[in-house]
């Protein structure tokens, strides 16, 4: 049965689906589809990894693996945004050059972090990072919604020609959000090798980043829902590791059954999102030049 150890590990499997989702969403907003957010996850992992092992400071490693996505989002940037490439083709770009970058780099580095390098518990269980990423989302509603600074960002995302006729610069509004969409996704990666599973092996993120990205569909573009949404991934994606948790007496369904959970959950999210006529029904209207890239004329 599920106990409240159980509990923390899901939160914890949560936070890595919030902090990558919560970039990608803010992405998204002001136009532009990152689909190699597992990548950007990869990058911060590694980095975070290293640099905890070597300097015995988590926090170190948080930083390292933050700076790490965001130059990959600044990356991710310069294609899409100036160069005008295809999103989706510059996106996977990301995600291959970090798989194969992060598997031969992190060789040396396979095994366990060092003690001294893992994040403490603090209340309950949970790390200081969870707190920290709730209250993240938290400011990432209220600067999209509550700020003139979040409308900037959501008309650069919806009608960029609009946004610059109000004097609003579009290519520097979606540099910065594709920034923080790779610092988070650093931050995601970080918290994946320092808190939630601190071992270093090729490709640690098992398909996390396409999870995130589906969650930020699933949302509707919405941080409330995000964060609902990102719980439910982290549940079924740790009861995938712990199936015995909601085996009952009679009931014995095999491991590889709770492994593929996840990832049919996230087929059947993609699959409702992409039917126009579903999406209008439930309201998940995607930013209307989401994936077209723009210039300013200034």
């Amino acid at each position: 049965m599920i106990n409240w150890e159980f509990c923390v590990a899901f939160i914890q499997a949560s936070m890595i689906f919030l902090l990558a989702a919560t970039g990608e969403l803010v992405n998204q907003r002001s136009g532009v589809l990152n689909v190699g957010l597992e990548g950007l996850m990869l990058v911060g992992a590694l980095a975070a990894f290293a640099i905890a092992a070597k300097t015995g400071s988590p926090w170190l490693g948080f930083a390292g693996g933050m700076v790490s996505g965001g130059l990959i989002g600044l990356l991710h940037g310069f294609l899409s945004i100036s160069l005008k490439a295809d999103q989706t083709v510059s996106g996977m770009g990301m995600w291959i050059l970090a798989l194969g970058m992060t598997t031969y780099l992190g060789q040396p580095l396979s095994g366990p972090l060092p003690g001294d390098g893992r994040l403490e518990s603090v209340i309950a269980g949970l790390t200081p990072m969870f707190f920290i990423g709730i209250v993240i989302v938290i400011c990432v509603w209220f600067g999209l919604f509550r700020t003139k600074y979040g409308l900037w960002v959501r008309s650069a995302g919806e009608d960029p020609s609009v946004a610059v006729v109000s004097g609003l610069n579009v290519t520097r509004i979606r540099y910065i959000c594709v920034v923080f969409g790779g610092v988070m996704g650093g931050l995601a990666g970080a918290y994946l090798t320092l808190v939630y599973n601190p071992v270093w092996s090729p490709n640690p993120t098992m398909g996390r980043g396409w999870i995130a990205l589906a969650i930020v569909f699933f949302s509707m573009w919405r941080p409330e829902i995000m964060l609902l949404g990102s719980f439910l991934f982290g549940f079924l994606w740790h009861l995938a590791i712990s199936p015995s948790a909601l085996q009952f007496q009679g009931i014995d369904l095999s491991y590889h059954f709770y492994r593929m959970i996840p990832f049919i959950a996230t087929i059947v999210v993609l699959t409702v999102i992409s039917s126009k006529k579903i999406s209008r029904i439930i309201g998940a209207e995607k930013p209307a030049a989401l994936g077209k890239p723009y210039f300013d004329q200034d």
